[in-house]
């Protein structure tokens, strides 16, 4: 060990988060002191990488010098003490690096994604069962990975040239996660990443990385979009057809399309007589130049909030056409690099990168859920659905007043009136501040008619544009759609679920459609927090186990029975309507237009982790391969 690696290690941990780093002692060396005052760490404010623990310096040095110590001890040879906490013990060192009480359910579930829990027993390669995916974003990604691993032979389908989905698609000025960067990430992929909450190209690079890595290319056909799926009951087998003429067959049909996956451009009279250019944020064309250009923006939502700050510097004008204002989060780090003593510390010391993940997933995951409940005796029903959640409100009108202080007149476009959460909460990244601009303009008006030089509103706006950019979402109800999808006796999925009222056990299978498989189905995007690909994961080693199992018992096929289904949806929306998405007072892509939630899970991540751990084949009609139902 050199001067130079002993003070590099050192100046890094001046940078660490101290909560992350007191359990990692205690693994390090098994001392016991560290699980006691005054080494046990209290919450505050501040959730950023120099969260410190509320430790006086004094205490918060020994830490470090004692982490020094054991990192140093640890590299030359000194074995961890605890090297995989479970169970009970777990469990309190979640609640010693959180500040506050943890249940055995967490510390389940994170021994898992933090590497602590014992390897599943390996079962034999399924034989005679393959599988098509439909679609190389993050979650077909992940069933490619994981059906390798399982030894399930596979071909994925991907209508773009590349890997990455909607992050292949989305590269419009602004685009990034609202999920901390180091949770939106494989459980098995860890990455340096650059940024706080990545961008666009960031992400989007991960990803092709990870594809690297996995060999996925190899096993992937870009440039085939799926059209049409008929399930052949006489043999138990997916038939697959493609724009290109393609026709591929398989026992096993699983859907990874994704629901930001079509875009959704609005009806407007006058759409193609714009002079001008206009296009969709997921279309967004590569050589349009908006220096000095009037740009109107059709839509105030998750794109427009990143569009609007990312071009306002470039632009002469800009007018946003917002029909519902957003609550939105203050966040101090949105546009931070993270810093390269981080780095250091999650490739040198032993365990900080799982603790430091795992506080993350801790903060960001299920800590809002109780707070969206509806109180039936809360007395402001109108702005608020029980009093935590008011607090939240009083607090997010204050930076909304903090940040627009001196405009009253966009204090009155931006504050909205319906409760905080009502819509997924998006994150500041400077949109308050651009609102102030002065060439910028918040149109509190729905788009009218688009003529030919610019758009009127539905209270008579008149703007003229040289470009008009939509920012107005995707088909988020319409899953699979457009691609037909026919299962038992040729019925099809549009016909089982209308237009807008998808319905799938646990979001994954629908009776009638034996061996099919959705991820990103109906009722698991997350509205409360959280990291889609943790949902991924779930939904994916749900899906491995059920093949797992039709492998182990000579199954053909495994179909949901109808009454599993039917229960398990009456679950979901009965506790959707205890729930804030279901509040009068506002519009959401979560819900259809008859009021039902079809898009968003109403469980906390831990809830749809257990539910999806093992599958229980008795829920399923299964046939045997002599074609004799197995009950």
């Amino acid at each position: 060990m050199t001067v130079d690696d002993r003070s590099g290690l050192a100046g890094a941990l001046e940078r660490a988060n101290l909560p992350s780093l007191v359990p990692v002692l205690f693994q390090l060396t098994g001392d016991d002191r560290w699980l006691r005052e005054p080494y046990r760490p209290t919450r505050s404010r501040g959730m950023d990488d120099n969260d410190s623990g509320g430790f006086t310096p004094e205490v918060a040095a020994e830490i470090r010098s004692a982490a020094l110590d054991a990192v140093l001890a640890h590299e030359s040879g000194t074995p961890a003490a605890v090297p995989a906490p479970t169970g009970e013990a777990l469990r309190a060192l979640l609640e010693l690096a959180n500040g506050e009480p943890a249940s055995p359910e967490y510390a389940e579930m994170l021994a898992e994604d933090m590497g602590f829990a014992p390897p599943e027993p390996k079962s034999a390669a399924p034989k005679d069962i393959d599988a098509i995916i439909i679609g190389a974003g993050v979650s077909g990604m992940l069933a490619a990975i994981k059906l390798a691993e399982a030894g399930i032979e596979h071909v994925v389908l991907e209508k773009n040239p590349d890997v990455g989905g909607t992050w292949y698609e989305n590269a419009y000025p602004g685009a990034g996660v609202d999920t901390p960067s180091h949770l939106y990430s494989y459980s098995f992929e860890p990455r340096p990443w650059r940024t706080h909450f990545g961008k666009r190209d960031e992400v989007w690079h991960y990803l092709r990385e990870v594809a690297e890595r996995h060999d996925l290319r190899a096993v992937t056909r870009f440039g085939t979009e799926v059209t049409d799926a008929a399930y052949d009951e006489t043999t138990a087998t997916w038939t697959v057809r493609t724009a290109d003429g393609q026709e591929l067959t398989a026992r096993v049909l699983i859907s990874a399309t994704g629901a930001l996956n079509r875009p959704k451009v609005p009806d407007i009279d006058g759409l193609n007589s714009f002079r001008g250019r206009i296009f969709h944020t997921a279309d967004w064309p590569s050589d349009v130049d908006l220096r000095g250009k009037r740009v109107a923006v059709v839509g105030a939502g998750a794109s427009a909030m990143q569009v609007v700050p990312a071009i306002a510097d470039d632009v002469a004008s800009l007018a946003v056409f917002q029909r519902s204002p957003q609550w939105i989060a203050p966040n101090d780090v949105y546009f931070s690099e993270v810093d390269d003593a981080v780095h250091l510390l999650m490739e040198r010391v032993p365990f900080y990168r799982v603790w430091y993940r795992a506080r993350l997933a801790w903060n960001f995951n299920d800590r809002v859920h109780p707070t969206l409940q509806v109180d039936p005796d809360w007395e402001h029903p109108e702005r608020s659905v029980n009093a935590a959640n008011d607090g939240h409100r009083r607090v997010f009108t204050r930076y909304i007043e903090s940040e627009l202080d001196g405009r009253p007149d966009l204090i009155a476009k931006a504050l909205p009136d319906y409760p905080p959460f009502g819509k997924r909460m998006l994150l500041d990244n400077g949109w308050y501040r651009t609102l102030r601009r002065e060439h910028v303009e918040l149109i509190t008006e729905g788009v009218a008619e688009i003529t030919p030089t610019g758009l009127r509103g539905t209270d008579g706006t008149e703007i003229t544009a040289d470009v008009i950019v939509l920012a107005t979402g995707f088909h988020t109800h319409r899953f699979l759609w457009p691609i037909d999808v026919r299962g038992r006796s040729g019925l099809s999925l549009a016909e089982v679920w209308g237009p807008e009222n998808a319905r799938a056990h646990l979001g994954i299978t629908v009776p009638g459609f034996p061996n099919l498989f959705l991820t990103c189905g109906p009722g698991t995007a997350l509205g409360h927090g959280g990291s889609f690909i943790t949902i991924a994961e779930c939904q994916v080693r749900y899906i491995v186990d059920v093949l797992t199992a039709m492998a182990e018992r000579n199954l053909r096929s495994a179909e949901v029975r109808p009454e599993v289904e039917a229960a398990y949806t009456q679950d979901h929306d009965e506790a959707h309507s205890r729930m804030l998405w279901t509040h009068p007072g506002m519009t959401n892509w979560y819900r259809n237009a008859a009021g039902r939630v079809v898009s968003t899970m109403p469980w906390r991540i831990v809830d749809y982790w257990r539910m999806t751990r093992r599958a229980d084949l008795d829920e399923f009609l299964v046939e045997r391969d002599e074609g004799v139902a197995a009950r």
